[in-house]
């Protein structure tokens, strides 16, 4: 037997032994799957991707070949990622509006591989997730200008979902209007509340009378239903591209940078592995505190005193009960080791309510 024969016969072995280990990777890769359609999490996770690349590349002892590994590894988990989605083409996210509204597009960046049902509301949109029809519901959360979202901030003091993911969507507003309308035909403007909100600025200065609607894209589709040249939709640019309207103007609304936050709700909640919490994590709790004084300033100590970070800060009156409030903190931090589990054991013993709502990465 020749060098070459020698060769080909190493090399024959050893893709026998490649062959069986992708295998076995990949069925691990269908539990992984499985996983993240059950906690509502996006296939495609960076972090994780250049940690093992920066952990398993250190394995190779030839730092001539070490690139070429490298390279090796980025399509492997190229090749995971595609056959993920494959098999979670069937995951249901919910979300509120049409085609076209921002809680659609947030769910597309979120999850490009599902399948997006509409619902006409925040309440059915959550509800079809608790009650099984989907898997997921995207809903917002906050915007950086018009603030809070307290109709979802209701559902996830009184549902049972878990966050497990968070995205923050720069905000883009556009005028659009039928084609052949020109920016002094237009006389209403019709939108969400929040966007009419994040463009008051601009709708003052034109003397545009404005009318609100369910969602932006539903308030761009009733535009082109009217035919109408003298009413204009406020909704994003992707929207203009599905109701086949025009631009007249973009970036529209009142302060440049305009974000808003979408959450990503499942039936379980995610725990993050040892790795993981090491990460920049981050939590949301929602309780209530015991009518009596100094309850709430002593829940806050008990955080601050397990050393966690509250990021924020919020209150939202119960419906049920008149007077009565229900606060939310959103918080950094590692919750799910011994120092936040001992924490969640001191706050049950002030809160008359406390979830643990939330376990994000940034």
């Amino acid at each position: 037997m020749n060098e070459l024969e020698i060769a080909r016969k190493i090399i024959s072995e050893c893709d026998k032994e490649i062959a069986a280990l992708f295998e076995k990777r990949m069925q691990a890769s269908e539990l992984v799957a499985s996983y993240k359609k059950a906690h509502g999490l996006s296939i495609l996770d960076t972090a994780r991707e250049n940690e093992v690349i920066a952990k398993n590349s250190r394995l190779i002892e030839n730092p001539q070949i070490r690139e070429y590994y490298v390279e090796l590894l980025r399509e492997i988990m190229r090749l995971s990622r595609d056959y993920q989605g494959r098999l979670n083409n069937g995951m249901r996210v919910a979300y509120s509006g049409v085609e076209g509204a921002f809680a659609h597009i947030a769910s597309k960046k979120m999850f490009p591989e599902a399948t997006f049902v509409p619902y006409p509301d925040f309440a059915s949109a959550y509800k079809a997730t608790e009650n099984g029809e989907c898997d997921i519901t995207v809903l917002p959360i906050e915007n950086s200008s018009a603030g809070d979202v307290g109709d979802v901030m209701d559902l996830m003091f009184n549902g049972t979902l878990y966050v497990n993911q968070v995205l923050d969507l720069e905000i883009n507003h556009c005028l659009l209007a039928n084609h052949g309308a020109k920016i002094e035909d237009i006389k209403t403007v019709i939108s969400h509340p929040q966007a009419l909100a994040q463009c008051s600025d601009y709708i003052h200065n034109k003397g545009f009378e404005q009318i609100s609607y369910k969602n932006t894209a539903l308030a761009a589709k009733q535009v082109k239903e009217s035919s109408r040249t003298d009413i204009g939709a406020i909704a994003s640019d992707e929207t203009a591209k599905i109701f086949d309207l025009e631009i007249l103007e973009s970036k529209i609304n009142s302060e440049r940078t305009n974000t808003t936050r979408f959450l990503a709700f499942s039936r379980a909640q995610n725990v993050p592995d040892e790795t993981r919490r090491k990460m920049n994590q981050h939590f949301m709790l929602v309780f209530t505190v015991k009518n009596e004084a100094g309850a709430l300033a002593k829940t806050i100590d008990i955080i601050g005193s397990y050393g966690f970070n509250m990021r924020n800060l919020r209150s939202r009156p119960m419906k049920e009960l008149l007077w009565s409030y229900y606060f939310f903190v959103e918080a950094d931090g590692n919750i799910s080791g011994e120092n936040g589990k001992n924490m969640l054991l001191e706050l049950a013993k002030t809160c008359d309510r406390l979830k643990l709502v939330g376990i994000y990465q940034s």
